[in-house]
């Protein structure tokens, strides 16, 4: 059932947030430090036993799927919201550093993909259906 995938979700999420607060509190930190990180390798290594195992019906992974696709976007735009309040309040240092970190992650894409901007460029123009505006 649907409702299967949501429970392990579920746990995987409350067991994690339980080893986030574990993590802060060994390092002082008064917050939860990589709660959701924890619950979804949690959940990633939960699924696959119970895949491998053939323990899990294909509604629970259905449903675990579904989830699995909303729980990604909507921590990450918690997350980022935090981080822009963050960054707002703490001056302009902050606001400068993520501005760059930004434009140099931009600037190491097509170091990172092996590929010179020209070529990526060609690639993208002469590929498939993606060739737009060559009539």
């Amino acid at each position: 059932m649907v409702i299967y995938g949501v429970a392990i979700l579920a746990g995987c999420y409350l067991a994690g947030m339980l080893v986030g607060e574990f993590i802060g509190i060994a390092m002082g930190v008064d917050s939860n430090v990589g709660g959701v990180g924890v619950a979804m390798i949690l959940l990633i290594i939960t699924v696959d036993k119970l895949v491998k195992s053939g323990k899990i019906s294909l509604p629970a992974q259905d449903g675990l799927a579904f989830w699995n696709g909303m729980y990604i976007p909507i921590v990450i735009a918690m997350a980022s919201s935090q981080n822009v309040i963050g960054a707002l309040t703490g001056g302009p240092l902050a606001i400068i550093s993520g501005i760059a970190v930004v434009v140099i992650s931009w600037a190491c894409v097509p170091l990172l993909s092996g590929k010179k901007a020209k070529e990526a460029a060609m690639e993208f123009n002469t590929g498939g259906d993606l060739n737009v505006g060559n009539n």
